[in-house]
């Protein structure tokens, strides 16, 4: 990877990017030579930001909430204003809440179809409006091994994840025609905070686990016997965004060491 600059020149946006596998993703193509907008709700993105600029190209943070049509347009503009152009987008915030369905809130239920599903439609709209002038670009999303199979106790996420899938394969469809590819990716059990909330909510709920157990049990059941890191999933991002993919869209690539075989 150290040899790798595929991304000299190009603009890439990365929502959801304070942490976890946003900035995994983010300083991925940083390392690549791209110029990166990062953007999530928190203002740990600025620390994000810093690490990129360290690495010898312009990296940019905005914060944005994804559920405000406002705040992710002018999070687009900014990156057309700054940069001129817009190569890649990944639609990468995301949310999670776990619990049984007579504790299942409505507001619970909104929060996540708002952020996962709609904050997706929103940034690829906004993205594809530029990328349409171009004739050219990349859009990659955020879906979950939930898009694949629901799971117990998360409904709302599983239901937001597989709406990620339709709106990925609905947009291949209408923008290949402009040179843009549309793709999405299911992460598995990643070593992220959200897994770690994650491993105690379900833990808490499916037999009284300590903190670390459940993840551990559900490891041992991964092909490749362990989880997996931002950096292996930024791995195969980059190569959604690459020239080696210009021929792919509309496909849903798994990225959890074979857990989920379809």
């Amino acid at each position: 990877m150290e040899n790798l600059k595929r991304f000299i020149g190009k603009t890439v946006l990365v929502t959801g990017a304070s942490r976890g596998i946003g900035a995994g993703i983010a300083l991925r193509f940083a390392r690549e030579g791209a110029n990166v907008v990062v953007s999530d709700v928190a203002p740990h993105v600025e620390e994000t930001a810093k690490q990129i600029a360290a690495l010898g190209v312009r990296a940019i943070p905005v914060l944005c909430d994804v559920t405000d049509r406002a705040q992710v347009e002018a999070l687009y503009d900014r990156a057309m204003k700054e940069f001129g152009r817009l190569d890649v987008s990944v639609q990468n915030a995301g949310v999670i809440t776990i619990a049984p369905i007579d504790r299942l809130t409505e507001a619970e239920w909104n929060k996540v179809l708002a952020v996962n599903t709609t904050g997706v439609f929103l940034c690829c709209q906004a993205a594809a409006k530029h990328m349409m002038k171009q004739r050219s670009g990349r859009l990659i999303n955020t879906a979950s091994g939930q898009a694949r199979q629901g799971f117990i106790y998360t409904p709302h996420y599983a239901a937001s994840k597989f709406g990620v899938i339709g709106i990925t394969q609905s947009l291949a469809k209408e923008l290949a025609p402009f040179g843009i590819t549309v793709n999405a990716f299911c992460p598995g059990i990643i070593e992220t905070d959200m897994w770690a909330y994650n491993d105690q909510a379900w833990g808490k709920l499916l037999g009284n686990y300590k903190p670390g157990e459940l993840m551990a049990e559900w490891v041992r059941n991964i092909p490749m016997k362990r989880a997996g890191t931002p950096e292996d999933v930024a791995g195969a991002i980059a190569f959604l965004a690459s020239d080696d993919a210009a021929y792919i869209t509309g496909q849903t690539l798994n990225i959890d060491g074979g857990l989920i075989m379809s």
